[in-house]
């Protein structure tokens, strides 16, 4: 591989990409030092001015990820080196960076990964057919068909792979369908964060860092949306340089690459990778020294400003109204035929998927407040409560349980618009709305968090969740109306700004530089004529975007409200709140480190301190399990409430161990002894016994470690035995049937509601009768089986009878096929529910 890539990048062409290079970083260098005195002066105007707007109801969580990880598993990785699959394992901290190591040992030590994937700019895939289909883009003139195998042989049926335009690909694969899936999930959400861009909190910095990269690419002649304004500001630079210099690269050593079609692209992909390391090592020391020179210049810009702020305002309105004159003559006949007739398209084709993905939001958090209040019917107390918590206040960072929102969005379709506007794809707005989407379930779980948190002293828990759930939803509501009727105005305004730019240059661009004369020398700094340009045909198309939202929310289309205003003391406990720490819910109530929880030991992000994170994925890594069950779905789930809802009917018994089925009707044990069933099910061995025995062994139980070999072949681990001696008269060998007939016969049994009428007649009866032990004639051996994966029954919660809310716990009462259902068996005349995989098994 290294000859491949030193034989084409000799030092010649190395010098002439460093060249190139510096080139690119000296002009956008200029532009941004340009930008970065307006972004000042529009920072320090807002300042002084002051800005309105709705406010928002929910309340933000300043640091949600402190302390946590996002997901930890097994998966195999393809080696470029040898061309072979290794089992990995990966951790994923809270920056979202993929860190892939020899063994999970190795991680926990503090070792540095064997390798760590910033996925800014990456697409994850989950067919090689979507693989083939973009490769063929990579070298013109070479394609490969959708039959054929690329480069790679996947190990598996589920492959994943990580596609980036310049840089290395990465191989994955897994065991099943469903680990893909979850996988998938993961990998989406690394690059939805890494793809988020820069943070709104660098009011200068962030805007004179994009309206650069903006005319920087618009003095080149590409207008709208670009799909690689992803990751920090030296990548998004590479990117700049990679977008002009691969084609030409491409076409100087592409044809001179040699061998088949495979390998011809895979060593074009080492080579691009090679270049984009290249490039981005520059743009990332380049752009550091750029930030320190407008940085050190900021004080004194800033003194100026505050000083003359009046007359620099004066100056932009005088320049603004003259440059207004000249546009608008210019721009009403382009409203009128090719802006205003497909302002309502637009937004329609925007709101559908929009609307569908904020409102699955809302039926996910619900489903989960729902599913505590159940919780809280049962009994679980403080404890029980502490636990559900911790696991709901990670849920907007959950990439699964998130996923059915996300997928609403991906929905979205701009086809036709994006030819007439010049759209590239419209993956930028639905990456936009799925980051919205995650911060408003975040707001509205935090929101919920200081509420209930608020009303613990109240005796009645249940009632203080459903106050708390109402409360929040209603302010979700309205958050989330006006933070999509934001995004909509800031989606029309980067499909339709960059088409009318586009459309008006030839036209008014040579006319802008004599209005450069009507500013002051001393303002001129922050007076940008091409940034008023864009002003003012900016204001006049947003009074027709304007209208057009406003008018959704009056129809109530998509349950879009009309804003209202409101003030910081209208909820003034809520406003009080807002400035609490977040609530610690496993150290409030004394279960830091229960088993089985979402505890993960993982290192942090660089790998270096190994100290214990909580993990926002649950899952549990069990040593010395073969390869294939080492990834994350096969290993056995975290026995509390399910990390994801299981539907599909074709679930294995592995699955549904790990993900419970949330359609099963809850049902609440009746009494201890059902409890204990449910919890460690037995196995009862009738063994023959003498007279002596029965008297010294009676009712004893004695802990042991041992085999048991049932007559169906299973063979279980032996923890207790306990000692009941049965003087009940036994039945003939020749009238005991087969443990698989009786088997049978019980699984013919599974209506639902039946069950329960049995289940308390026999509960009538245990009260009615008197203990036979002391007569019994036969030595019973009870052996607790290891606990499964699967919830105690739950009450479920019946919220019909409450006025104040429309909402209502959802429960299903009809059977699913698809979950193993309960069924009836048991000694001594007693029936008892349990689960087909926990029979009570009566041996000869």
């Amino acid at each position: 591989m290294g000859d491949v890539v030193s034989s084409h990048l000799d030092e010649n062409r190395r010098e002439m990409i460093t060249g190139r290079t510096n080139d690119m970083m000296k002009d956008f260098g200029e532009m941004y030092e340009q930008q970065y005195a307006v972004a000042l002066f529009n920072s320090v105007r807002y300042e002084i001015e002051g800005g309105g707007g709705p406010q928002s109801q929910l309340l933000h969580r300043k640091d949600p990820l402190a302390g946590r990880s996002i997901f930890s598993g097994n998966l195999f990785q393809y080696l470029e080196e040898n061309r072979k699959w290794r089992s990995r394992f990966v951790s994923v901290p809270n920056s979202y960076t993929i860190n892939l190591y020899e063994n999970k040992t190795a991680q926990e030590r503090g070792l540095h990964p064997k390798v760590s994937i910033n996925c800014a700019g990456y697409r994850a895939l989950t067919s090689l057919e979507d693989y083939i289909e973009l490769m063929n883009t990579s070298l013109p003139g070479i394609k490969a068909k959708v039959g054929n195998n690329p480069f790679i042989k996947c190990a598996t049926e589920f492959p994943l792979i990580l596609w980036h335009p310049y840089a290395r690909h990465h191989y994955f694969c897994v065991m099943t369908e469903k680990e893909q899936k979850k996988w998938h999930a993961v990998l989406q959400d690394c690059v939805r964060h890494c793809n988020n861009g820069l943070p709104d909190e660098c009011t200068v910095q962030t805007p004179a860092f994009t309206d650069a990269i903006r005319r920087h690419r618009q003095t080149k002649g590409h207008y709208g949306t670009w799909e690689m304004m992803c990751g920090t500001p030296p990548q998004i630079l590479a990117n700049l340089v990679m977008e002009t210099l691969q084609p030409e690269l491409r076409n100087m050593i592409g044809p001179r690459l040699k061998g088949k079609m495979q390998q011809r692209q895979r060593n074009w992909m080492l080579i691009s990778d090679a270049v984009y390391k290249q490039v981005l090592t520059q743009t990332s020391t380049q752009y550091g020294a750029m930030v320190d020179v407008c940085e050190a210049q900021r004080v004194q810009l800033d003194a100026r400003l505050r000083t003359d702020m009046d007359q620099i305002i004066t100056s932009k309105e005088h320049v603004c109204s003259k440059i207004r004159a000249m546009v608008f003559p210019k721009v009403e006949p382009l409203l009128q035929s090719s802006i205003q007739p497909y302002i309502s398209s637009i937004l329609e084709a925007l709101m559908e998927p929009t609307s569908r993905g904020f409102s699955e939001v809302r039926e996910v958090l619900f489903r989960e407040l729902v599913e505590l209040s159940k919780n809280s019917l049962n009994g679980g107390g403080k404890e029980k409560l502490g636990e559900q918590m911790e696991r709901l206040s990670m849920l907007a960072f959950h990439p699964v349980k998130m996923q059915s929102c996300y997928e609403k969005m991906e929905e979205l379709n701009l086809e036709g618009l994006q030819q007439r506007f010049d759209v590239g794809s419209p993956y930028v707005f639905v990456s936009r709305a799925q980051i919205l989407m995650r911060e408003q379930m975040d707001n509205a779980v935090y929101t919920f968090e200081q509420l209930l948190n608020q009303s613990l002293a109240d005796d009645d828990m249940c009632k203080s969740i459903q106050r708390c759930q109402d409360r929040a939803l209603k302010k979700y509501d309205y958050d989330s109306s006006t933070v999509r009727k934001k995004f909509f105005r800031e989606a029309l305004l980067q499909i339709i700004i960059p088409y009318m730019l586009q459309q008006l240059s030839e036209s008014c661009s040579p006319e802008l530089p004599r209005f450069k004369e009507l500013i002051f020398e001393d303002f001129s700094r922050f007076l940008l004529v091409e940034n008023m340009y864009e002003e003012v045909v900016l204001q006049s198309v947003t009074k027709d975007i304007m209208m057009a939202v406003k008018e959704a929310a009056v129809q109530r289309r998509h349950n879009l409200y009309r804003d209202s205003i409101v003030l910081t003391n209208s909820d003034p406990n809520l406003h009080l709140l807002g400035e609490s720490p977040q609530v610690d819910w496993a150290a409030k109530f004394g279960n830091n480190e229960p088993d089985g929880t979402v505890q993960e030991r993982a290192s942090t992000e660089g790998g270096g301190s190994g100290s214990r994170r909580r993990q926002v994925v649950s899952m549990i890594q069990l040593d010395g399990l073969p390869v294939a069950y080492e990834s994350c779905l096969e290993v056995p789930g975290v026995d509390v409430i399910p990390e994801e809802d299981s539907k599909t009917t074709e679930e294995t018994p592995e699955e549904h161990s790990e993900d419970e089925d949330t359609d099963q009707v809850p049902m609440s044990p009746d009494s201890v002894d059902e409890i204990r069933d449910l919890i460690n099910p037995v196995v009862e061995v009738a063994l023959p016994v003498s007279e002596e025995e029965k008297i010294r062994k009676t009712n004893v139980t004695q802990p042991t470690k041992g085999k048991l070999i049932t007559e169906d072949g299973v063979q279980e681990d032996v923890t207790h035995i306990t000692t009941v001696v049965d003087g009940a008269p036994k039945k003939s060998f020749r009238d005991k049937k087969s443990p698989q007939t009786d088997i049978q016969k019980l699984l013919g049994n599974g209506e639902q509601e039946g069950i329960v009428e049995n289940q308390e007649e026999d509960d009538a009866k245990d009260k009615t009768q008197p203990e036979v032990l002391e007569d019994e004639s036969a030595t019973t051996v009870e052996i607790p089986v290891a606990e499964s994966g699967s919830e105690s029954p739950q009450v479920p919660t019946d919220s019909s009878s409450r006025e104040d809310s429309g909402f209502q716990s959802p429960t299903n009462l009809e059977s699913d096929d698809s979950v193993p259902q309960p069924i009836t068996n048991g000694l001594n005349g007693e029936d008892k529910v349990i689960d087909p995989a926990e029979v009570e098994v009566l041996l000869a």
